[in-house]
């Protein structure tokens, strides 16, 4: 039997997420009368302490709505050159929001307060305002590179100070989160707003969830409706995410042991 390493996304799921799937109670999600979207929206902003979630079909649809809700044309996105925002999603940041992007050379897609102060732009006209700040853990291009907590913290800081909103895009925080030790409450205690994939290293199907207060996320849902992200009886497939939220954390343990000896084993 060959064994597809290309991706954490070509998983298929497990015949209890199936199951899970197959017993999921639905209802209309534009309309917010899907239980199981709204129960899946809910514990995944419990996690982190925020107010509200939106379940989105990807996570590039949950960035580009999280980047669409605080930006407008002329302001400024600050992000490592090779975030997945600008990086793997079309363009998006330019042709959804109309913002300028201030890349930053990072170390393996990381980059620190320090980067972002000096990326600041000066309160002149001849700059576009700086207004976001977007980090990834963990960074794809940095090769699964995660940020320190305490790193995540300091840029939380920096962007309070200068009155920048803070965006995760967190495709694989999970995997972040369990590999550096802290949890997604201390996580999202440093950003406005998250993205939480599910399709990745969680194994199910389809589907993101962003997460913010419920201002954010109520300019959220009406954005998502314009991206065309609408969805119907979408708790068949929210289903998947939440039984993957519930069950499939505590097994990247396995992952992460599984992937350091196929790295040491290549070594050898």
């Amino acid at each position: 039997m060959m064994i597809d390493l290309r991706s954490d996304t070509v998983t298929k799921p497990t015949p209890q997420m199936l199951e899970a799937m197959l017993n999921a109670k639905v209802g209309d999600d534009v309309f917010e009368e899907d239980p199981t979207v709204i129960q899946l929206e809910e514990t995944a902003a419990k996690m982190f302490g925020k107010e509200a979630g939106l379940y989105c079909p990807s996570g590039t649809m949950t960035n580009q709505i999280a980047i669409k809700a605080v930006t407008e044309s002329g302001t400024e996105v600050i992000c490592e050159k090779g975030s997945h925002v600008y990086y793997y999603e079309g363009g998006g940041i330019m042709s959804n929001s109309g913002a300028s992007v201030k890349l930053i050379e990072g170390n393996r897609g990381r980059i620190t307060a320090d980067d972002v102060i000096k990326n600041i732009n000066a309160d002149n006209v001849h700059f576009p305002e700086s207004r976001l700040v977007v980090l990834e853990n963990t960074a794809n291009r940095g090769g699964g590179s995660c940020y320190n907590l305490e790193d995540m913290q300091s840029i939380a800081a920096a962007c309070k100070t200068h009155n920048l909103f803070l965006h995760l895009d967190g495709a694989r925080i999970f995997n972040a989160s369990i590999a550096k030790n802290y949890s997604p409450s201390d996580i999202g205690k440093c950003f406005n707003s998250i993205s939480v994939c599910l399709s990745k290293g969680l194994g199910a199907p389809v589907g993101s969830v962003l997460l913010g207060d419920k201002g954010l996320i109520k300019k959220a849902r009406r954005i998502r409706k314009v991206f065309g992200g609408g969805m119907r009886q979408a708790g068949y497939i929210a289903a998947a995410g939440l039984y993957a939220l519930n069950n499939h954390i505590n097994r990247l343990v396995d992952d992460h042991k599984k992937q350091t000896h196929r790295i040491n084993f290549k070594i050898m």
